[in-house]
């Protein structure tokens, strides 16, 4: 009963009646009805608990606050649970070579890891950013997770391809539709989230989009 579990935290705590009074602001009378079992139920509870150093909700049910316990024992982090798993780290001109959301057998600059699950985990790739185009939000170390079998949506980051004058390049930016032209076709911007770095468009380059960067990992360097 909430009586007798008040008692024993009271006693636990080495407070008095007198103690929780003072502290609470709850009367001698509502208190000894409390601990003997008259009242099952009030609205200092939580304060209360709170002075006692226990769980309201133990208090009221005598059992365990998971999501508390959890909390104390996390403080304001806990585990995510998720599994990580190995992935090839590419650089940007491998990246360009994916074709048909698989990668090509090219050797990996390296390898990283990720929690993200996808629908093909062959298409998903890690990436070093090595320029300052995306600055402040990506800088160069950084490193991003890019899956090759999403089809990107008007904001989403991606991994593209622009082609020009017959030569390739593989760069990340920023996807933006601006509408539709005459073939039914989506005409779209690359734009860098550094404004001094330039905006590609689809009307004046060929652009095809690689893949969408779905993870974002970033170390911290003091």
């Amino acid at each position: 009963m909430i009586g007798s579990r008040l008692k024993e935290a009271r006693k636990k705590a080495g407070k008095s009646q007198k103690d929780v009074v003072e502290a609470v602001g709850i009367t001698q009378s509502a208190l000894s009805q409390l601990e003997n079992g008259i009242v099952a139920s009030s609205a200092h509870l939580p304060s209360i608990a709170n002075f006692l150093n226990v769980s309201a909700y133990w208090l009221q049910t005598g059992k365990e606050d998971n999501e508390n316990k959890n909390k104390e024992e996390w403080g304001n982090v806990k585990p995510t649970g998720k599994e990580l798993r190995i992935i090839p780290l590419l650089d940007f001109v491998q990246a360009g070579n994916f074709h048909e959301v698989c990668y090509d057998g090219l050797n990996p600059k390296g390898q990283s890891y990720t929690s993200y699950q996808g629908g093909n985990a062959k298409s998903v790739f890690s990436l070093e950013i090595n320029g300052n185009s995306m600055s402040p939000e990506f800088t160069p170390g950084d490193e991003i997770v890019v899956d090759a079998s999403l089809s990107p949506k008007p904001g989403s980051l991606v991994i593209a391809q622009e082609i020009k004058h017959g030569s390739a390049m593989t760069t990340f930016k920023k996807y933006r539709v601006l509408g539709v032209n005459e073939h039914g076709v989506d005409v779209i911007e690359l734009v860098p989230l550094n404004q001094d770095y330039p905006t590609y468009n689809s009307t004046q380059i060929d652009i095809s989009i690689i893949g969408v960067v779905v993870e974002h990992h970033r170390n911290l360097k003091y």
